[in-house]
């Protein structure tokens, strides 16, 4: 994605959460929500076309952006920036926290920040105060717990587009990023970067526009702080200790420990400089080499959290991990007809582009009332469906639905209209606080439904903004891998749903899967590399995946 688009993206999305504090009208600050969302998930550079091709871009809104693209803010956002004191505005992150409460507490109470609120809480001294209830006072003081954590880490998107930005700012003659971000996890606390370059590249880290705070300074390391807050150390390490030193970063240390204490029996020594017997070196050069020279076969970074890894490489018992290549297709993408911001046509397009044998479109149901979707829709979609697939003979477009498992465990439409879909997805998108045993019987009810293929995003947590539901997954995996319903591995970095450890379990049970991107935007669908990553910690293979089978074994799969 370009970087223009993500950050006139954000200053227009900036402006909004301002304008609605200022108590602007709220018709208006959603275009501009929605104008921020289809310019960061345009396909385009924007510095480089006319910003009015971008879908609900209007004349009003393309001269903020000109102006932003030229000085990198617009008039009305200084303007609203020097109005809303930053007190409020730190409030406003805290979830369930919306701006008119923000602005009481600001003015009435003085609370000028998260950790201040926290304190007033605490305190009691906003106990019987008009609009907060003990309900609401619990839910921000768990907001602002939520929000802590999330302070400290970011989710893998995040990292990922920073870590490709310095890598690509950097002159290296090789250079890699390792950590737990190599390993896929799906939230990150720093980002490590590892090259093989002349030590004049640590002076040109310094300067680069991203770093906001130089940490420590050295010739081989270099620890900074970058204007998002994340820190970045990028270390220096010899051509031929490569391999070691990569592996070395990228742990985890419980993985390491254990690598070690193998090396350590056979009177060897293996540190980030290569692996040694004496003064010999035996290997350092490549991982690949390392691991062999153990007897083991290579384990993939994602697998190394000592759950098992090192026992299995040292019987020859790793399984062939899923790989991105092996995805023919994705199950779970949205249009404009909801909440997408490309049309039927484009998102088709992209996914042919991609190589894809099947593409299923997948947009909401109408129990999502806000999506504004009719059965009429769907059926008038389903027939520009069938009118694009002559244009696409390589690729078969599945034509599906996001549906909504209300709290019962029932779905939108009744059985008569969902066979006649390819495919259904079933979500929860409502009423996250259900009872433990409840939450489960919806989710058992919506999986004894034959219509229901695959469970969206089954845990509903959004990463630093809403927890996960409380339900037995055990319970609910059984009932799964009974009715042969596949449980969705959500590839966008903010739900990264089902988590790996979910993900072991559930294929402990027997339960396929479907990893899907989830889209909403063209560059969405390059999200699955996420997904893989979360597949991959769980140790799936191809097998285990239901869109990385050839197109008769999927539909037979999904009974159609």
């Amino acid at each position: 994605m370009a970087r223009a688009n993500e950050e006139a993206a954000a200053a227009l999305q900036e402006y909004a959460e301002l304008f609605a504090l200022t108590g602007g009208d709220a018709f208006r600050v959603r275009s501009y929500q929605k104008a921020a969302k289809a310019i960061a998930g345009y396909p385009d550079d924007i510095a480089a076309v006319d910003v009015r091709a971008v879908p609900g871009v209007g004349e009003a809104i393309a001269k903020k952006m000109e102006e932003f693209l030229q000085r990198g803010s617009f008039r009305q956002l200084d303007d609203l920036r020097g109005r809303v004191p930053d007190g409020v505005r730190r409030l406003t992150r805290v979830p369930s926290l919306g701006p008119k409460t923000a602005i009481m507490l600001f003015e009435d109470f003085g609370i000028d920040s998260p950790v201040a609120l926290g304190e007033a809480i605490a305190a009691g001294r906003l106990d019987g105060v008009k609009g907060l209830g003990p309900k609401t006072l619990a839910n921000l003081a768990k907001g602002i717990e939520q929000l802590e954590q999330s302070g400290r880490r970011v989710h893998i998107g995040v990292a990922m587009a920073l870590a490709e930005q310095v890598m690509g700012s950097l002159e290296a003659e090789r250079i890699g990023y390792a950590g737990s971000l190599r390993r896929m996890k799906d939230t990150i606390g720093d980002i490590d970067i590892l090259a093989v370059a002349d030590e004049s590249i640590m002076t040109a880290f310094r300067a680069q526009p991203y770093v906001a705070e130089v940490i420590a300074a050295g010739d081989k390391k270099t620890s900074v702080r970058t204007t998002s807050g994340m820190q970045v150390d990028l270390q220096v390490v010899p051509a031929g200790s490569w391999g070691a030193a990569m592996q070395y970063f990228t742990g985890s240390k419980e993985h390491n420990v254990a690598i070690r204490e193998m090396a350590v029996k056979k009177g060897w020594k293996l540190s980030e400089y290569g692996l040694f017997d004496g003064e010999r070196v035996i290997a350092a050069e490549s991982e690949e080499e390392i691991y062999a020279a153990l007897g083991m076969q290579f384990v993939p970074p994602p697998m190394r959290e000592d759950g098992g890894e090192v026992q299995a490489a040292l019987r020859g018992e790793l399984p062939a991990l899923l790989q991105l290549a092996d995805l023919r297709g994705d199950l779970h993408t949205h249009t404009d007809l909801t909440d997408g911001i490309a049309s039927l046509e484009d998102m088709v397009a992209a996914g042919a582009a991609r190589g894809y044998s099947y593409y299923a479109v997948t947009d909401h149901a109408p129990d999502l009332a806000m999506q504004r979707m009719t059965l009429d829709k769907a059926l008038e979609q389903r027939e520009r469906v069938a009118a694009l697939q002559p244009r696409h003979p390589g690729m078969r477009i599945l034509h599906g639905t996001e549906l909504n498992i209300a709290p019962d465990g029932s779905v939108d439409w009744p059985g008569e209209v969902l066979r006649t879909f390819d495919v259904c997805v079933a979500s929860v998108h409502s009423h996250f606080s259900m009872p433990r045993d409840e939450m489960t019987r919806r989710f058992i009810a919506a999986c004894e439904n034959p219509y229901v293929d695959i469970i969206g995003h089954p845990t509903t947590r959004k990463i630093g903004k809403r927890e996960p539901v409380d339900a037995d997954w055990d319970a609910i995996f059984r009932a799964a891998a009974r009715t042969g319903t596949a449980m969705e591995i959500d590839s966008y970095p903010d739900r990264s749903d089902l988590p790996s450890d979910l993900v072991r379990l559930a294929k402990h049970h027997g339960v396929k899967f479907s990893v899907d991107s989830d889209s909403h935007a063209i560059p969405h669908l390059a999200h699955q590399r996420f997904g893989v990553g979360i597949a991959q910690r769980a140790w799936l293979t191809a097998d285990d995946v239901i869109n990385a089978w050839p197109l008769d074994r999927l539909l037979a799969f999904l009974g159609r």
